[in-house]
């Protein structure tokens, strides 16, 4: 079966408001959150308005021959849509949509010249999800089954969220917490960060997983420091303190920290990164990002280093997309995966979800679709022609 066409769209599924009442406005309206570029206070520590923050979604739809189409989606809005449509889809077009290690390969080998990785490698997800979608539909089985199978019956959730009242009355039994502190802060960051996990760890109770994101906002000497001050909170886990370029910073972290795994991935692209972790043993939690990696196709080879290495693989924000509850439900050594909750309290999670068709947590766990493909239910007429105003604005 031969592709007919692949180009990037938005969706315009139509707005369901929830029934039930906000009991106070979610943690993601107020909480502040570092980011690299807010270290400079002229750019706002409000989640998803800050730049470069990947809000902006690009969907991709790739058609084959017989009109049968799948969807997948990838981030950083217009420049990655015109790398979709002008850069990979005269590439792939015409060419067999069940030859997908070829179709990733041309991707991969047809961007060397401007840097695998980046912008790229996003577009590139969103190509590969969308054919994983497609074979799925072409084949009438789940994405889960085409990739090994299922090995578990349902996939334990853990929330990423501050809203640790609401997200324990859901049912979740393992949680993550936001960082509001930059490096530059020095004792006052550390300070702040001790008096924000410790009041988490009170929340939750001592018998509760815990884990804590600075996502990319310190140096290495301030994480050193501050992984001290957090060793009586018995965290699960200390997650991207370094930018992805810091190998040497993530070896060194490793070496003198030894009681707080840590993890990190969600902004490293495709598999050679992910090796130099594995190789340099300097990473425990390995946490590629399917729409950002290169799809999961590269998710898959991440996930085979890490699993020959002894190491765990939990993709970023996993449990909220179709394509990581597809990977979690396949993969042996992906024991959790991570459903980020923006919604506000008291709204049950099936009255917010995000894509039709997309299983939502029920009591801290998740059973994906076993429709053909990632099991969406979007409509035809949802799909629209490319729109970086619309897709911004949702």
């Amino acid at each position: 079966m031969k592709i007919k066409e692949i180009c990037a769209v938005s969706l315009n599924i139509p707005a369901a408001p929830p029934k039930s009442k906000s009991r106070r406005p979610g943690w993601n309206t107020h909480a502040k959150r570092a980011h690299p570029i807010n270290l400079y206070p002229e750019f706002t520590q409000e989640f998803g308005k800050m730049p470069g923050g990947g809000s902006t979604p690009v969907w991709v739809k790739i058609t084959a021959e017989d009109g049968t189409w799948g969807l997948g989606q990838c981030a950083f809005g217009e420049p990655v849509a015109a790398l979709i449509d002008y850069h990979f889809a005269p590439l792939l077009e015409g060419r067999d949509a069940l030859a997908m290690e070829f179709l990733n390969d041309l991707m991969w080998r047809t961007t060397q010249h401007m840097g695998a990785g980046g912008l790229a490698s996003n577009a590139q997800s969103g190509i590969d999800l969308a054919l994983w979608d497609l074979k799925g539909k072409l084949l009438g089985q789940p994405v889960y089954s085409l990739i090994g199978g299922p090995c578990r019956d349902r996939l334990r959730c853990y929330a990423t969220s501050d809203d640790l009242d609401w997200s324990l009355e859901l049912g979740f039994t393992a949680f993550k917490m936001s960082n509001p502190a930059h490096y530059t802060m020095g004792i006052d960051g550390l300070n702040m960060v001790d008096e924000h996990i410790a009041k988490a760890r009170e929340a939750v109770g001592p018998n509760q997983e815990l884990m804590y994101n600075p996502v990319m906002s310190f140096n290495t000497e301030f994480a050193i420091r501050l992984a001290e001050r957090l060793r009586p909170y018995g965290l699960r886990w200390f997650e991207e303190p370094l930018i992805p370029a810091n190998l040497e910073g993530h070896v060194e972290f490793k070496q003198r920290v030894s009681w707080i795994p840590l993890a990190t991935g969600e902004h490293h692209r495709g598999r050679h990164a992910f090796r130099q972790l594995v190789e340099r043993r300097a990473v425990d939690v390995l946490q590629p990002d399917l729409k950002w990696c290169g799809g999961l196709s590269e998710a898959i080879k991440i996930y085979t280093i890490a699993e020959a290495a002894g190491l765990i693989t939990i993709p970023h924000s996993g449990g909220g997309t179709p394509w990581g509850q597809h990977f979690g439900m396949a993969m042996p050594e992906s024991p959790m995966v991570e459903f980020w909750m923006g919604s506000d309290p008291g709204i049950p999670l099936d009255e917010v979800c995000p894509i039709p068709g997309m299983a939502m947590p029920k009591d801290g766990y998740i059973t994906p679709s076993d429709a053909p493909g990632f099991g969406m239910e979007i409509m035809p007429e949802w799909v629209l022609p490319w729109d970086h105003t619309a897709a911004a604005r949702r």
